[in-house]
């Protein structure tokens, strides 16, 4: 398999959870400044630097939640050829199966042609990839494109 979807929507979570975080500290800052009993220009330009400061900090919370969100959709993506692979693979592990099925019988029937049918030779020929790989995207046998 290929990561652990689950621990890494987890991840996802925490980001969020972070830019939140990170988003109320730079509310929290600018209203503590604004809140100061002081005036003048040093005061203003305080407020000033807390505010443009609260900006780069609200930003970075932008930039936590677009994280969260690209790993999402690519987890997403993942779960989805999971799911494809497991597919695919069970599919052809059928079809494999019956050719095996086919072909015992016929070496009991007497009458049987010699040779398999040609859909048959590449289903008992083929050597699968490990389970859940990702080979299993591109394995091409007979019967098994239509089920991706």
């Amino acid at each position: 398999m290929y990561g652990d979807t689950t621990a890494m929507r987890k991840r996802a979570d925490q980001l969020r959870e972070q830019g939140v975080d990170i988003t109320q500290t730079a509310d929290r800052l600018v209203a503590e400044a604004d809140g100061i009993d002081w005036s003048g220009r040093a005061a203003e330009a305080m407020r000033a630097r807390i505010h443009d400061r609260a900006g780069h900090l609200r930003e970075a919370a932008g930039h936590h939640e677009a994280a969260a969100d690209s790993l999402g959709r690519h987890l997403t993506e993942v779960d989805r050829l999971k799911d494809s692979i497991a597919g695919l693979e069970h599919r052809a592990r059928s079809l494999q199966a019956d050719a095996q099925s086919r072909e015992a019988r016929a070496r009991q029937d007497p009458g049987s042609p010699a040779v398999p049918a040609e859909a048959d030779q590449a289903l008992l020929a083929f050597v699968p990839p490990p389970a859940g790989h990702k080979d299993w995207l591109t394995v091409d046998l007979p019967g098994l494109s239509g089920s991706r």
